[in-house]
């Protein structure tokens, strides 16, 4: 029989409306997992209207996961062998509906819960004790902790003195095929782009390394709010949505940056992995664990907070093409060696759970014999007492 696995994603990432007509699977490429092992079933996003929603949203800030979508899903989850998340805020609301559904770790008809973290170690400092109370309560539910950098994982450790294993997170080849660059010439001004949603960019450095300078074009293409203070005539700030855009982006940029705070879940790594693909030499700050992916010499890295490194990278890329060059195909192999794809990255997901039922099966194999010699004590324990039972009559 197959391996039942639940992919539970967030509300919005349902497969089968998420870029619907694109043909991509589910986010992240877990759909790459699916066998004749593997049956992969996903979370679907329910219809409802606005009061709805801002009563799941409402809670969803209140506890910091969404408990609302995870109940709706729960029949499906519960059916399941294992239940694959991708984020805390997944991971937390499996194992809060397991709890509730009676489903405690370890018994035999409850599912595994495969619990990844990306945010929650950057953040945990910062909770009060009642939400660290709860977390933690939560997480004995969890069966396998997973991380996207190995500097979450090392924090698994010393906050909760739990293992956790680091996967390597993948790019979707699909949309961005892998191409080893031939050849490298900035324009002038030298174009630079960067990109990104996530809380730990570090748009301020950027602009202040670059704005007012003739020498420089920037565009630099969030979601997030920039401060009229960090905007400058040199500096083009929009909102590049959807692939064809972030390959327009890419193609009229000759460095890609990725500014970053200090951070330990690897902010910036997708990013990293399309300017690798598109063959883009990379300026990056070195947080993060991002050399888990891409060691020095396949990205200039410099230290976070740093406007003058950062332009002095990019002034040094500029100033020798060929070792820019050499660099961003440096990069494009090393992705391509060490298989920085979404099928790996759903393969990494497969290993760990052939390896989590395994151990589940040494345990009831295990626990097989001591609950037979148990047994056997007891029947004897019940045959002595008749026999001196009857001797006393």
């Amino acid at each position: 029989m197959s391996t039942k696995v639940h992919v539970h994603l967030f509300y919005g990432a349902d497969p089968h409306f998420y870029r619907q007509g694109d043909d991509i699977g589910c986010l992240y490429g877990y759909h790459h997992a699916e066998s004749d092992a593997f049956a992969l079933t996903y979370s679907k996003d329910a219809r409802e209207g606005k009061p709805m929603r801002l009563v799941r949203r409402a809670l969803k800030a209140a506890l910091g996961f969404d408990f609302i979508h995870t109940w709706r899903n729960r029949d499906e989850m519960l059916r399941s062998d294992v239940i694959w998340t991708h984020t805390e805020q997944e991971w937390l609301s499996a194992a809060l509906m397991l709890l509730m559904s009676g489903r405690k770790a370890g018994a035999d008809s409850s599912p595994l819960l495969l619990a990844q973290s990306v945010w929650l170690l950057d953040k945990w400092p910062s909770y009060g004790i009642l939400r660290k109370w709860l977390y933690r309560k939560l997480m004995t539910r969890a069966d396998q902790l997973t991380t996207l950098a190995s500097e979450n994982a090392a924090l698994c450790k010393r906050y909760f003195d739990r293992d956790a294993k680091p996967l390597l997170y993948g790019l979707n080849t699909r949309d961005f095929p892998v191409k080893l660059p031939a050849e490298w010439t900035p324009h002038t001004p030298i174009r630079i782009a960067a990109i990104g949603n996530d809380r730990d960019r570090d748009w301020e450095t950027l602009t202040k390394a670059f704005r007012n300078d003739e020498r420089y074009t920037v565009k630099l293409a969030t979601r997030r709010r920039i401060p009229a203070s960090l905007r400058a005539p040199n500096v083009e700030i929009a909102l590049f949505s959807g692939i064809r855009k972030q390959h327009e982006l890419y193609d009229w940029a000759d460095v890609i940056v990725v500014p970053l705070r200090p951070n330990t879940h690897a902010s910036g790594i997708t990013v990293m992995l399309e300017a690798a693909a598109v063959g883009k030499p990379m300026v990056v700050t070195d947080v993060g664990a991002l050399q888990d992916y891409f060691p020095a010499g396949e990205a200039s890295y410099i230290p976070p907070f740093n406007p003058q490194a950062l332009r002095d990278a990019v002034d040094r890329l500029a100033a020798a093409p060929v070792d820019a060059l050499r660099q961003a195909q440096a990069a494009a192999a090393g992705l391509l060696s060490r298989d920085l794809t979404t099928q790996h990255y759903a393969m990494q997901h497969v290993r760990i759970t052939q390896d989590m039922l395994r151990a589940r099966a040494a345990a009831r194999g295990r626990a097989a014999p001591s609950a037979d010699a148990d047994k056997a004590a007891r029947t004897q324990g019940q045959r002595s007492a008749a026999h001196e039972s009857r001797g006393g009559l």
